[in-house]
């Protein structure tokens, strides 16, 4: 993955959700920035946009390292009932199938880590938490505990779709990137609960080390013609996925 090592830059996209558009947008800019590396945290193929186009992108370049989301998981099950691994299922060939299994379930760069929800579970949010009341972020002091045996000092999760940074009392630096391609959805679990963005921008970030310098992180949000993403998802019968993509809020 080359690079000069006093110079190194890494862009981190997740949670594509199959929105081609988005992703074919982030892309752009992020050969624009000339990144050395692309970590994708998962969850790609998994919605009702355009999964097959949304593959093609992210196989066809050498330089992406892809993490294992909990939606790829489901789509690698034999059966579920989900109305999106029914929608997209049918779609994928072995050769696709194969290629998501080989995705990892966390990767290490010299002091980053990088893990689609936590550096020990890919299905659990790792900033936030989740209560009868609603979603509320985790006081730093909680993270400190449950991070004790990670040695690396920037942790990068995906998951959430909701972008954010925030630096511990021993000095480990957390960043979710967001969603590049679904910025709201709502869950059932543990208890009800949405997660929104407030933007339908596509949403990643630029890790960035200089000489002489640590790593710097830069959130990016990035224009798209969401519109056209969003009538994908609703010819598709997915009213909900077309909401979120257009305003970044489920409703």
């Amino acid at each position: 993955m080359g690079g000069n090592p006093l110079t190194y830059t890494i862009a981190v996209i997740s949670d594509i959700h199959s929105n081609a558009p988005a992703l074919e947008a982030v892309l752009q800019d992020i050969d624009r920035e000339g990144a050395d590396t692309i970590v994708n945290l998962g969850d790609s193929l998994f919605g009702p946009v355009d999964p097959l186009g949304t593959a093609r992108l992210l196989r066809q370049r050498g330089d992406i390292v892809n993490i294992m989301g909990n939606c790829d998981e489901i789509l690698l099950e034999k059966d579920s009932g989900s109305p999106t691994y029914r929608h997209v299922k049918p779609l994928l060939n072995a050769d696709t199938e194969a290629w998501i299994a080989d995705h990892l379930a966390v990767w290490r760069y010299e002091d980053l880590l990088f893990c689609h929800g936590t550096p020990f579970a890919n299905g659990q949010y790792l900033l936030e938490e989740v209560t009868e009341t609603g979603v509320r972020y985790k006081k730093a002091e909680t993270l400190q505990t449950e991070l004790h045996t990670i040695q690396e000092r920037g942790i990068f999760c995906g998951h959430s779709h909701v972008y954010h940074t925030l630096t511990l009392p021993d000095g480990k630096w957390l960043v979710n990137p967001g969603s590049v391609g679904l910025p709201a959805y709502e869950d059932d679990l543990p208890f009800p609960h949405v997660m929104e963005s407030g933007t339908p921008y596509a949403s990643f970030c630029i890790v960035r080390r200089r000489e002489g310098t640590g790593w710097n992180v830069e959130h990016k949000l990035i224009p798209y013609d969401w519109n056209t993403a969003a009538d994908m998802a609703e010819r598709n019968g997915r009213l909900d996925y077309a909401i979120a993509i257009r305003s970044g809020r489920v409703r």
